[in-house]
């Protein structure tokens, strides 16, 4: 695929996890990982909605409480409602956020603002966690195909691959659009990101096939719409063990006359340990890299799936 001169990526990061003394106590969250590792890689649009809509630091506590059908967010000692407060503040502050061109968004867990899963919502007995942060909600809504993630859940490293790669892949995307829309240029985005969609949901992959393949018979804008969707959509979805391990064989298939019976071998037994979970997914990717450089594959050479993310991000070393 033919890459122009990447555009920066930005992500939206609630601004305490940056190390911001923002919160009610006037303290922070400083997530190392955010700022040391992917600082290195992203650059980042610090969000405080409190701050943000006029509230001061140190300040106190809130929470979100049922309302009827609804959530309302108040103090929790004083019962000052903030809700419209905090509301007509998100509702400008997405539409600002546009203007950033962001690929990503990581936010606070467990806050009544920021919170993307499971926030406790009170009413009369025991707190339940069914709830979303105001703002979360505002930005997940405005920007529904933005990938979006908690902190917390990226010490998880299934859920931290699935994240970023999705992040660098929406750059992608959007770096194609502005080169302009043309089914040349979405038939080569394609062909450059098969087998990585491949990876993640092979009835998707089946179903953009068959919608670049008749691109030109459809409006334009229409063709792109549908793809954006059907691409963001299957890179949600995760690249279990075994959808890899179909991808792995798919690229072993490429080298039947090419490989030495030891060759073949060898990489059967790497995919079977990958397969196993012995070996973590880097092991046999590292080892098709080589033999796609050995014999010259120029179509595997351009996928985009042997590399979707910087190597020094190391999301491939698990099992």
């Amino acid at each position: 695929m033919t890459m122009t001169t990447p555009s920066p990526i930005k992500i939206g990061v609630s601004s305490c996890l940056l190390g911001e003394k923002v919160r009610y106590d006037g303290g922070h969250k400083h997530d190392r990982y955010i700022t040391d590792t992917l600082g290195r890689f992203f650059r980042f649009v610090p969000v405080c909605p409190e701050v943000g809509c006029g509230l001061p630091v140190p300040r106190e506590a809130m929470r979100l409480e049922r309302d009827g059908e609804g959530v309302r967010l108040v103090t929790n000692k004083t019962h000052v409602d903030h809700t419209n407060r905090m509301l007509s503040w998100c509702a400008k502050r997405v539409t600002e956020l546009e203007r950033e061109d962001l690929c990503g968004f990581i936010f606070k867990k467990d806050s009544p603002s920021s919170g993307l899963f499971n926030v406790k919502v009170y009413s009369t007995g025991m707190p339940a966690k069914v709830g979303r942060g105001l703002f979360a909600r505002a930005v997940t809504e405005h920007f529904p195909l933005l990938p979006v993630e908690e902190e917390g859940r990226l010490h998880d490293m299934g859920l931290r691959e699935n994240f970023i790669e999705r992040v660098f892949a929406y750059r992608r995307w959007k770096d194609l659009l502005k080169g302009g829309k043309t089914v040349g240029r979405l038939v080569e985005f394609h062909t450059a990101h098969k087998l990585l969609i491949m990876a993640h949901s092979p009835a998707i992959y089946r179903e953009m096939g068959k919608l670049v393949a008749h691109g030109k018979e459809m409006p334009r804008d229409e063709l792109f719409h549908r793809y954006q969707e059907l691409f963001l959509k299957a890179l949600a979805l995760h690249a279990t063990v075994r959808k890899n391990t179909n991808v792995l064989q798919h690229i072993a298939g490429y080298f039947k006359k090419e490989l030495t019976p030891e060759e073949k071998g060898e990489l059967q037994e790497v995919i079977g340990e990958y397969h196993q979970r012995l070996v973590p997914l880097i092991v046999p990717v590292t080892l098709l890299r080589h033999y796609i450089r050995k014999y010259g594959q120029d179509y595997l050479l351009k996928q985009v799936y042997l590399s979707p993310t910087p190597q020094e991000l190391m999301l491939r070393n698990h099992v």
